[in-house]
């Protein structure tokens, strides 16, 4: 069973992609300037549909920061 999508596991994530400590990702940034290429961007929605979470690609590249990511991703999470 997957860990539940969180803001934190969400910035776990992209660090991990990035090679970084979570602590280092800029919640604001433009994760594309960051070195996130459309691979990873296709990993992470693999990872976070494993959560039960909808999401596409293109909105994730659309709005490439954590910040606009997890409100995407918050809005869609189910209660259970």
């Amino acid at each position: 069973m997957s860990e539940p999508l969180t803001l934190d596991r969400v910035r776990a994530d992209v660090a991990e992609l990035l090679y970084l400590e979570p602590s280092d990702v800029d919640d604001s940034a433009d994760l594309l300037g960051e070195g996130l290429d459309s691979v990873r961007i296709l990993s992470l929605v693999e990872r976070w549909r494993l959560t039960g979470v909808e999401i596409t690609f293109i909105e994730l590249a659309e709005r490439p920061t954590v910040l606009a990511w997890w409100q995407l991703l918050s809005g869609r999470l189910s209660d259970g």
